[in-house]
């Protein structure tokens, strides 16, 4: 359903602005949103895209990762550097901790800003995610994802060794840039 503020405003536009406004009514779009491509990294064959969309106080965080193993969980993170150059990804460093926090459960109120839920591949092996944030940002601040690095371990993250998690080896990373 459309909401009537955004039908009264289609009438005094044109057909193209007015598709523009009912679709940005009707997402809920709010602010600027940032995207990476996951690419897989050696001998490992997972690969897909993460998205960060800033909504008001909090960043939405959608992905589809693809090529990993059958219904299995995988550790996420975000990685403080944008760097997929090395083979294995340890070129993107260690989690993102913009306020030098514990690694912790994506729940609790102690984590690294980079500390995400586990992927949980299918039979298939995909995986796909929807959640929310308030530790991360998109274009601005010292929690702003822009220019950084995703990764998808091998393992599910046990949410208790530090700093790591124990996830395991990198199977993917991307970098985060604007859209």
């Amino acid at each position: 359903m459309i909401p009537a503020r955004c039908v009264s405003s289609v009438h005094a536009i044109s057909v193209i602005t007015a598709s523009l406004l009912l679709a940005a009514c009707v997402t809920g779009s709010t602010g600027p949103s940032a995207r990476a491509e996951l690419r897989p990294t050696a001998n490992h064959t997972a690969q897909g895209w993460v998205q960060f969309a800033q909504q008001g106080s909090t960043v939405r965080v959608t992905a589809e990762v693809r090529g990993l193993t059958p219904n299995a969980e995988h550790g996420f993170h975000v990685h403080e550097k944008g760097d997929c150059s090395a083979p294995d990804a340890t070129s993107a460093a260690g989690h993102f901790n913009p306020t030098g926090q514990p690694h912790g459960h994506h729940g609790q109120p102690e984590r690294h800003a980079g500390d995400m839920p586990s992927l949980k591949a299918d039979a298939a092996g995909v995986a796909r995610l929807n959640w929310q944030t308030d530790l991360l940002a998109v274009g601005s601040g010292p929690a702003n994802v822009l220019g950084r690095g995703v990764i998808v371990h091998r393992d599910p993250d046990d949410y208790a060794t530090q700093p790591t998690g124990n996830s395991g080896a990198r199977v993917a990373c991307g970098v985060v840039q604007a859209r």
